[in-house]
């Protein structure tokens, strides 16, 4: 197998998912290992790929291995698969809080780790990946775990002291913007809009303004400006959000999960 998975959960769904409809690996190359048989069962029959119940043996088959258990999982799943794991192999983790030093010291020998940290837009093809190579890991095996990456999203390589800004502005962030939007739509409803469309309204109004902002390249200050017009209604709201600390909010609650993802 090209692929493996240890864990079978929303996340290593969509990495299957992009990665099967990129073409980059065919589902009878990939294999799925959880010990809970709804989650095997779901990525198999969605996906049409192989799946076990046994960790060994997705970590004994694969030439990439996922770590996609939760981190409070992941050093009970390292020594159940550590003396499986061969020098040739990578591991791919997704979890916050492991770090590259703690990995190796896990697995008690030389292994080549990619460090990665995804977010859940993956689920639509949309995600925004982060990724840290230990030095095991040759330039070709990380263009080859990139082009696995970038096929449910964007990705980039960063060093590892970034990790934690990477999961505040990131990982965690669609709950963020998922707030936003969900208040978005509360007040567009409080002015008499239907539910349905407040929620369409609010979640394209950002859709579009994130589009607008990666596709121009343009500062967001830049983008912000052309809206607010002199007198207008958007600078009114403006200057609400700033009276109500909006951005010192934003800066605060990122600064809070890099904090908690640091000691995880």
């Amino acid at each position: 197998m090209k692929l493996g998975f240890i864990g079978t959960g929303n996340m290593a769904g969509a990495i299957m998912g992009g990665i099967i409809k990129e073409g980059i690996i065919s589902p009878d190359e990939i294999i799925g290992a959880d010990i809970l048989e709804a989650g095997r069962e779901r990525v198999r029959k969605e996906h049409g790929i192989h799946v076990t119940a046994d960790n060994r043996e997705a970590a004994g088959k694969s030439e990439v291995l996922v770590l996609s258990v939760k981190p409070q999982y992941y050093e009970q799943a390292i020594s159940e698969i550590r003396d499986c794991i061969r020098e040739e192999q990578i591991i791919v983790t997704l979890a916050p809080g492991k770090t590259l030093s703690w990995l190796e010291e896990k697995f008690g020998k030389p292994v080549k780790i990619v460090r990665t940290m995804p977010n859940t837009p993956a689920l639509v093809g949309e995600g925004m990946t982060a990724a840290c190579p230990n030095q095991y890991v040759t330039d070709q095996e990380k263009e080859y775990v990139l082009r696995i990456l970038g096929a449910f999203g964007k990705v980039e390589v960063v060093p590892e002291h970034l990790i934690d800004a990477v999961v505040a502005v990131s990982g965690s962030s669609p709950a963020y913007v998922f707030m936003l939007i969900e208040a978005m739509a509360d007040a567009a409803v409080a002015e008499g809009m239907p539910r349905t469309q407040a929620y369409e309204f609010a979640a394209q109004a950002v859709y579009g303004s994130a589009k607008m902002m990666l596709e121009t390249g343009k500062h967001p200050g830049e983008l912000k400006d052309m809206v607010c017009s002199p007198a207008g209604t958007t600078i009114e709201a403006v200057r609400v959000l700033e009276k109500e600390g909006f951005r010192s909010a934003v800066i605060e609650a990122m600064k809070a999960c890099a904090d908690v993802s640091r000691n995880l």
